[in-house]
């Protein structure tokens, strides 16, 4: 069944409603969206996050340009997007703009590092006409590097769009809507991290500091006192589905959404607080959830994972895909695509993730594609591989091979093919500069088989849905 493209890495399947008593008991809205794009019902609801306070006389207006003192201590172009009052504000005299903190973007910088500010660290004394030309000069700056790394790699290479298929209205809909982070951390076992957007959390979750989440079942509190009374009772020690794959500390899940939904909704909202564009449905049925965790003496604690269609029309082999900011930087990003491939193989298709991909998802499968091909080219020296060839032997799709390749420029268009030209030299320089190895797998602990589904159809509705045999 079609459900739909949104716009980060991949489709994200989510409920509505969620009531989080103890066991996190779930009300669904059907037709729930983002980006304007419809749900199964065909109904489209804009989720919209609520001010934490509203606009006061004295804070400074909605879209003010300031200068804001940020991490490295220097002081950055920012715009106001929200501001709030500040705890112990003089409520009585004249009211003014030290009285609040401001919610900031950095022009410089992705929505992710959107934050909050207290007063003293915002100037208002520069000059508008310098923060127009440091304004312009940042977005020249981003669209020129992008638009310099595709042509200095080969004519014609493939341009990365991270909007790809989201309309300017939506688009501008989309940041509108969820311009402020409704959370601001989350603790997750001995984790405490920064959350990056607005997750649509039911509305008495919103406008918090710190969100409590059970590192087994993710059911989510408001205090830590909620979660230590929960993790008495809670007595799941690894994710609920089955384990498909060990390799020493490491270990795969497999969790069907029909199955277990309120562990694959939870699993949703805790994804949104670190992706960004996406559509919002209410059914997790469609979807299978791949778990990756680290295991000790404790139990499997959550790491990260990726989702994919049961039955995918567009022949998509990846949905979601997420690493912790905790565990980022440590090859688990790498680990999940290379895992998803290995699945692909076993199922004896070809996949592709679904698009468009984030800057950060691009990066990563860049990264993993170039090493993946390139090291298969290497180990055949002398050997004329096709593209056909190398899509047979990896589950790369030939379009991100060819793209791939491109970009690297060791491929060429000659008399109606694509030949690849690459010396070894030119080889071992790509796979230097492709960045480091991402934890491999292995594919002999792999033990899983393809799910085996048939159509049917609701005996009410009439409408199509798939059934795990």
């Amino acid at each position: 069944q079609r459900r739909g493209t949104w716009g980060f890495i991949c489709e994200l399947i989510m409920a509505g409603g969620k009531e989080n008593d103890a066991g996190n008991k779930t009300k669904s809205k059907k037709g729930q969206t983002e980006n304007g794009k419809a749900g199964k019902s065909g109904a489209v609801v804009k989720s919209e996050p609520k001010a934490g306070t509203e606009q006061k006389a004295g804070a400074l207006a909605p879209k003010t340009v300031v200068m804001a003192k940020w991490k490295d201590g220097e002081f950055h172009a920012a715009v106001v997007l929200e501001s709030r009052r500040r705890l112990g504000a003089v409520s009585s005299g004249e009211d003014g703009p030290h009285n609040y903190d401001y919610y900031l973007h950095y022009h410089e910088f992705n929505r992710r590092l959107d934050e909050w500010k207290s007063w003293e660290h915002v100037k208002l004394d520069v000059d508008p006409s310098v923060v127009g030309e440091h304004q312009e000069a940042a977005h020249t700056h981003k669209k020129s590097r992008k638009k310099r790394k595709t042509e200095e790699s080969a004519p014609g290479a493939y341009e990365h769009d991270e909007h790809e298929g989201i309309d300017a209205a939506s688009l501008a809909a989309h940041e509108e809507a969820t311009k402020v982070k409704n959370i601001n951390f989350i603790e997750l076992g001995p984790h405490r991290m920064d959350t990056w957007y607005f997750s649509p959390f039911p509305e008495e979750y919103h406008n918090i500091d710190t969100l409590y989440v059970c590192e087994f079942c993710l059911a989510f509190f408001k205090y830590r006192p909620e979660l230590e009374r929960h993790q008495l009772k809670c007595d799941l020690r690894h994710p609920p589905g089955n384990e498909i794959y060990r390799d020493g500390d490491i270990s795969m899940f497999e969790v069907d959404g029909h199955k277990q939904k309120i562990y694959c909704e939870n699993i949703c909202y805790l994804a949104k607080l670190f992706l960004d564009h996406k559509t919002l449905y209410y059914d997790v049925d469609p979807f299978l959830f791949y778990i990756v965790t680290e295991v000790d003496d404790k139990g499997c604690h959550f790491v990260g994972y990726f989702s994919k269609e049961k039955n995918s029309a567009e022949g998509y082999n990846l949905a979601c895909i997420l690493t912790l900011p905790a565990y980022q930087r440590k090859g688990y990003g790498k680990f999940l695509i290379a895992f998803s491939y290995e699945l692909s193989l076993k199922e004896g298709k070809v996949g592709s993730p679904e698009r468009p991909l984030s800057d950060l998802g691009y990066v990563s499968y860049k990264s993993w594609w170039t090493q993946r091909l390139l090291a298969i080219i290497r180990d055949h020296p002398g050997t004329i591989l096709s593209i056909q060839e190398l899509s047979d032997l990896t589950a790369i799709k030939t379009e991100d091979i060819i793209h791939t390749l491109e970009n690297l420029g060791v491929i060429r268009y000659y008399q109606g093919q694509h030949i690849i030209s690459a010396s070894p030299a030119a080889i071992e320089y790509h796979l230097k500069h492709a960045g480091r190895p991402g934890i491999p797998v292995n594919p002999e602990k792999l033990h899983w088989t393809p799910l085996k589904i048939r159509r049917r159809h609701a005996p009410t509705r009439g409408e199509a849905y798939w059934e795990t045999l």
